[in-house]
C-alpha cells in the first residue's frame, strides 16, 4: 500500500514540475482576465470602425452587411432547396419547413465530392459543375418540375446568378455559414441573435441595428453582420500578444500578414502551432532527449484531431504517447505529460481569445438595447468547439465570466449550414409576402397630390355652402360666424377673467394686459378636474361645478367682489347670435350633458351664477378654442387672420369679409367664422377615401356618421385607427405572433402621445418596443418597424388631409383680396401639431404645394384658449368704447 501511495505521489510531482516547466516557456500564451478585456475593448473599437463607412475602408473586422433583416419567428413554411459549398464536399438539400406550431423541419441531403480542378479552375467551369450537381439533386427528389426557392451558403464572397440560368429556381439568398448557424439556431431558440463558427476557420455573426450601418441605406430595423473576425489583427493590433510561434506559422502559410486571429484560434492552424512549439522545445533539449524526428520536421504532421486526442481526460496520456511515437519520438512520461500540457494551452488560449472576441459582441447587443442585463442565445457550429474535448466549457466560462451581466445560452446548430440557407430563404420568402400584405393595408392611407386636390375643391364647395343662406343648413362645414370682428391692435389693456372648458380638464384665468412701450400679457391660472359623470350628467350640474371652480379661483386669487370682464373659450361647436350668445350645436369631445343642445351656453352660465349667489361676472364674450388661437397670434403679428387648432380635436377659424357672409347682417368690415369643419364629408362627399377602419373608428365611437373629417385628422382618433389596422395585421399573423392580446382589444390604449413617440426619429425600435410592452403587446423588433410604420401612414394622412383644407382656406383669402400673391400668417395650437415629430412639416408642405400662390407662415400660439378669450374680450370692449364715442 506505501508502494503505490509513493508511485501515485511520484506521478503527481512529475506532473506537477512538467506543467510549471511547459507554463514557463509558453508564459506569452497564457492570457489573463486583464488581457482578454483590452482583447474585448480592442475588438469593440475595429466593429465601430468596420461599421463606419469613412472608416470601414481601412478596418481589419470587415462588419459585412449581409441583408438578413429577420430571424425565424415560427410561421415560415414550405419546401427550400439549399446549396452549400466551403470545402471539399458540396452539399445539396431540400428543407420542409412546416408551420405546425412546433415550429419543425425534414432534411434530405445528398454529398458531392469537389474536385481539386473545380475549386482551382474559373469561375465558370466552378457554377456549371454545381449547377449540373444540383440538377441531380432534384432529378433524384423528383423536384426538376418544381420551381423551388433556394439559398446558398458560401463562405467566401461569389456571385449566384449562372444556376438562374441552367436550373428553374429562385435564388433567393447568399448566405455565409456563420449567418446560417445563427438562423438555424433562431429557429428553435428566438432568443437566438448572435451566430458563431469554431473550426477549421473561425467568423461570428449578430444582428446589429440598422442605425449603426452606415454601409447600408435606412435606420429601421435590424440586420445581420457578418464580422469576419478572422483578420481581426491584421494591421498589428495584436502584435503584443502574438508570440514567435504565431509569427513563424504565419510566415510559412498561404496567406501571410492575413487572418491573424484565425491563425490563433481555429482548428486548421492549431496543430501546426503545437508542432512548432514541440520542435523548438525539442531543439533546446526541453524534450524527447533532444532528438528530433523527420516527421517533426514536417509541417502538417500534427493536425487538431491530434490535439483533440491528446487532450481528452482519461485517455489523453496514452494517446499523447501513441501519436508521438507515430511520428518517430521516443517520449519518456515526462514527455507525454508535457506536450499535453503544449496542447491544453494552445487550444486554452484559443477559446480565451475566442470568448474575448465573443463578449465584445454580447457587451455591444446589450449596450444596443440599452439594458442592464441581457439574455440571448449564442448559435454554435464547427468541428473543433463540438470535438473537442474541454474547448466548448473552457469558452463558456470566460464568456460568463467577461460578461458577468449577460446571461448567455449556447445552442448548438444540429443541422448544419443547409437548413440556415433554407431558413433564411424561408424568412425572406415570409417578409415579402408580408410585405405585399401591410403594403395592402396601408395603400388607402397613400393619397395622391390629385386626390388631395379633390378634398381641397370639395372643402372649398362647403365652404361656400356653410356661407350662404339657402345652403347653409345642408352644408357640413357650418361656417358659423363668431362676431369678433377685430383683431388686436395693440392698445388692449385692463384686467380680465378666461374660462376654458375642452375637455376633461377645466381652467379659470386671471389675464392681466398691458398697452404702450410696456405692453405685455400676464397669466395666472388654475386647472380643475371635470368628472366623467359631469360630463355626462346633466347640463345643470355641469354648469353648477363650473361656476363651483370659479368660485374657488376667485377665492384663490382674493378677487372674489371684483367685476371683471369675462371671455368664455367653449370649444364645442355653437351657432352665436351675438359676441355673447352661442347655442350649442351638439356635444363632442366625449361631453354629453343633457339639456344643453340647443341652448344658449352663456345663459346657462348666467343662471348657474345666480343660482350660486356669491358673485357677478360681466360676461362679455363666448368664444371658440380656434379662435382664442387667431387671437393671440393676431396679438403678436397683425398679418395672422387664420386659426388652426390641431390636436384632440381639429378645427379652424378665419377673417371672412361681410359681404360674402349671407347669414349675417351687413357688408363692412370682416368678421372671424368658425368653420367647424369637423363635420366636413358627413354627407359623404370624401367617402372614397375613407378606409374600413376610419368605418370601424366611426361605428364605435359616440356619434357615428358624425365628424367624419375630424376622425380622419385629429389625434382623440389616430391611435384608434391605428388600433384598429394592428388588430387587423395580427389578425393575418403578421404581428404579435398572430395573437390578439386583451390590451390590444382595448378602445382608446393608443394615444396621441404614443404615436408621437413611436415616430420620434430620436427613438430606436428598442425604445418602440418598450413602448408597446407598457401597453401590454409583447412585441419583436419585426413587429415594432411595422407598428412605426402604421403610425406614420395614419398620421401622414392626417396631416396631409388638414393641409388640403388649410389650402383651401388660404386660396380664399387670396381671392377675397384679389392679390395675385398672399402672404398670410396662421395661429397654430394642438398637441398634435405641437409633440407629433412630422405633423407640422408634412402639413405645411401639403398647404404649400396645394396652394402655390400663398406664402403661409405658421405661428405657434401661447395659451390661445385663455390668453386668447381674454383678448377677445378686451378687443370687444375696445370696439364697443369707440362704438358708444
Amino acid at each position: 500500500m506505501f508502494a503505490v501511495h509513493l508511485l501515485a505521489f511520484h506521478f503527481t510531482k512529475l506532473k506537477e514540475d512538467q506543467i510549471k516547466k511547459v507554463d514557463r516557456y509558453l508564459y506569452h500564451m497564457r492570457l489573463s482576465d486583464d488581457i482578454l478585456l483590452d482583447v474585448m475593448s480592442r475588438f469593440q473599437a475595429e466593429m465601430v470602425k468596420g461599421l463606419g463607412r469613412d472608416t470601414n475602408p481601412t478596418a481589419t473586422v470587415k462588419m459585412l452587411p449581409s441583408f438578413v433583416r429577420s430571424l425565424p419567428d415560427g410561421s415560415e413554411k414550405g419546401d427550400f432547396l439549399a446549396v452549400d459549398v466551403g470545402g471539399s464536399l458540396f452539399r445539396a438539400h431540400q428543407v420542409k419547413v412546416f408551420d405546425d406550431g412546433k415550429q419543425s423541419s425534414q432534411l434530405e441531403n445528398k454529398f458531392y465530392p469537389t474536385p481539386k480542378e473545380v475549386t482551382q479552375g474559373n469561375g465558370a467551369e466552378f457554377f456549371d459543375y454545381i449547377a449540373d450537381r444540383l440538377l441531380d439533386f432534384m432529378e433524384t427528389k423528383n423536384l426538376k418540375h418544381k420551381k423551388l426557392p433556394l439559398g446558398f451558403t458560401f463562405s467566401f464572397p461569389c456571385k449566384q446568378t449562372k444556376l438562374e440560368e441552367d436550373i428553374d429556381v429562385d435564388v433567393l439568398a447568399l448566405v455565409n455559414d456563420t449567418v446560417g448557424t445563427m438562423m438555424t439556431c433562431g429557429y428553435n431558440d428566438q432568443h437566438c441573435e448572435v451566430g458563431l463558427v469554431i473550426g477549421t476557420g473561425t467568423n461570428a455573426c449578430y444582428m446589429e441595428e440598422m442605425r449603426h450601418i452606415d454601409l447600408v441605406e435606412g435606420d429601421e430595423g435590424r440586420m445581420c453582420i457578418n464580422t469576419e473576425w478572422g483578420a481581426f489583427g491584421d494591421d498589428g493590433a495584436l502584435d503584443d500578444l502574438r508570440t514567435e510561434f504565431d509569427r513563424e506559422l504565419d510566415l510559412g502559410s498561404l496567406n501571410p500578414g492575413k487572418q491573424l486571429f484565425e491563425k490563433m484560434i481555429s482548428s486548421l492552424y492549431l496543430g501546426e502551432l503545437v508542432r512548432l512549439i514541440l520542435l523548438k522545445m525539442t531543439k533546446e533539449g526541453l524534450l524527447f532527449n533532444g532528438k528530433v524526428s523527420t516527421a517533426l520536421l514536417t509541417k502538417g504532421k500534427i493536425e487538431m484531431k491530434h490535439v483533440s486526442a491528446m487532450e481528452k481526460y482519461k485517455e489523453g496520456l496514452n494517446n499523447t504517447k501513441e501519436i508521438l511515437t507515430e511520428l518517430n519520438l521516443f517520449p519518456s512520461e515526462e514527455d507525454c505529460i508535457a506536450v499535453q500540457h503544449v496542447c491544453t494551452i494552445v487550444s486554452f488560449r484559443s477559446a480565451n481569445l475566442c470568448a474575448a472576441a465573443l463578449a465584445a459582441i454580447l457587451t455591444r447587443l446589450r449596450e444596443n438595447k440599452k439594458l442592464l442585463r441581457m439574455r440571448t442565445t449564442v448559435g454554435i457550429d464547427g468541428g473543433l468547439y463540438k470535438t473537442h474535448p474541454q474547448y466548448a466549457k473552457r469558452l463558456h466560462k470566460v464568456v460568463r465570466r467577461l460578461v458577468p451581466n449577460c446571461d448567455v445560452r449556447f445552442l448548438l446548430s444540429v443541422s448544419g449550414s443547409g437548413t440556415g440557407a433554407a431558413l433564411v430563404t424561408a424568412v425572406a420568402y415570409r417578409l415579402a409576402a408580408q410585405r405585399k400584405q401591410i403594403d395592402a393595408a396601408l395603400a388607402p392611407f397613400l393619397l395622391s397630390l390629385e386626390t388631395l386636390r379633390e378634398v381641397k375643391n370639395k372643402m372649398r364647395t362647403e365652404l361656400e355652402y356653410g356661407l350662404k343662406r339657402e345652403t347653409q343648413a345642408s352644408a357640413t362645414v357650418k361656417m358659423l360666424p363668431t362676431y369678433v370682428c377685430g383683431t388686436p391692435d395693440g392698445t388692449e389693456k385692463g384686467k380680465f377673467l378666461a374660462l376654458d372648458l375642452g375637455g376633461t380638464n377645466f381652467r379659470v384665468l386671471l389675464v392681466k394686459i398691458r398697452s404702450g412701450r410696456r405692453r405685455s400679457v400676464q397669466m395666472y391660472n388654475k386647472i380643475f378636474a371635470i368628472p366623467l359623470e359631469i360630463m355626462q350628467g346633466t347640463g345643470e350640474e355641469l354648469f353648477d361645478h363650473i361656476v363651483q371652480c370659479i368660485a374657488d379661483f376667485l377665492e384663490y386669487m382674493g378677487i372674489k367682489g371684483a367685476r371683471l370682464p369675462l371671455g368664455f373659450t367653449f370649444s364645442f361647436p355653437c351657432r352665436q347670435a351675438s359676441i355673447d350668445k352661442g347655442t350649442l350645436v351638439g356635444w363632442t369631445k366625449g361631453f354629453k350633458a343633457t339639456d344643453c343642445e340647443g341652448e344658449d351656453v352663456v345663459d346657462m352660465l348666467r343662471e348657474a351664477i345666480r343660482r350660486r349667489n356669491e358673485f357677478d361676472l360681466d360676461i362679455v364674450a363666448v368664444v371658440n378654442d380656434t379662435v382664442g388661437t387667431m387671437m393671440t397670434c393676431g396679438y403678436e403679428d397683425p398679418n395672422c387672420e387664420i386659426g388652426l387648432i390641431a390636436g384632440t380635436g381639429s378645427n379652424v377659424c378665419y377673417m371672412e369679409d361681410m359681404k360674402n357672409i349671407e347669414i349675417v347682417e351687413g357688408n363692412e368690415g370682416k368678421m372671424c367664422i368658425n368653420t367647424e369643419w369637423g363635420a366636413f364629408g358627413d354627407n359623404g362627399c370624401i367617402d372614397n377615401i375613407r378606409t374600413k377602419y376610419d368605418k370601424e373608428v366611426d361605428e364605435g365611437s359616440l356619434n357615428p356618421g358624425k365628424q367624419r373629417y375630424e376622425k380622419m385628422t385629429s389625434g382623440m382618433y389616430l391611435g384608434e385607427i391605428v388600433r384598429q389596422i394592428l388588430i387587423d395585421l395580427t389578425k393575418q399573423g403578421l404581428l404579435f405572433r398572430g395573437q390578439i392580446s386583451e390590451s390590444l382589444r382595448k378602445r382608446g390604449i393608443f394615444e396621441t402621445k404614443f404615436l408621437s413617440q413611436i415616430e420620434s426619429d430620436r427613438l430606436a425600435l428598442l425604445q418602440v418596443r418598450r413602448i408597446l410592452q407598457q401597453l401590454g403587446l409583447d412585441s419583436t423588433c419585426e413587429d415594432s418597424i411595422i407598428v412605426k410604420e402604421v403610425c406614420g401612414a395614419v398620421s401622414k394622412r392626417a396631416a396631409q388631409l388638414c393641409g388640403a383644407g388649410l389650402a383651401a382656406i388660404v386660396e380664399k383669402k387670396r381671392e377675397n383680396q384679389g392679390v395675385e400673391r398672399l402672404q398670410i400668417t396662421v395661429g397654430v395650437d394642438g398637441t398634435l401639431y405641437k409633440l407629433h415629430p412630422h405633423f407640422s412639416r408634412v402639413l405645411q408642405e401639403t398647404v404649400k404645394e396645394l396652394a402655390p400662390q400663398c406664402d403661409v407662415t405658421f405661428m405657434l400660439s401661447e395659451d390661445g384658449s385663455g390668453k386668447g378669450a381674454a383678448l377677445i374680450t378686451a378687443v370687444a370692449k375696445r370696439l364697443h368704447n369707440v362704438g358708444q364715442k
